[in-house]
């Protein structure tokens, strides 16, 4: 989940920089790092990773008690 964050946050940042320029690529990397490394952001990504993998780990556990035996 983290990996993907990160991906959209770059690729959203090179697009803009790229229409922008330079200048304003390096503005918006800056923000970029900046808000990743926010505890409030950290902490909401910890529980959304949380939630994913009950979620996961719940669809898991019923595709495998419904195989045939």
């Amino acid at each position: 989940m983290a990996k993907m964050s990160l991906l959209v946050g770059f690729g959203a940042g090179y697009v803009l920089g790229a229409r922008a320029g330079r200048e304003r690529y390096e503005q918006i990397r800056r923000a970029w790092s900046q808000a990743k490394e926010d505890p409030r952001l950290q902490e909401a990504a910890g529980m959304a990773q949380a939630q994913a993998d009950l979620v996961v780990n719940s669809v898991k556990s019923r595709m495998g008690s419904e195989a045939p035996h």
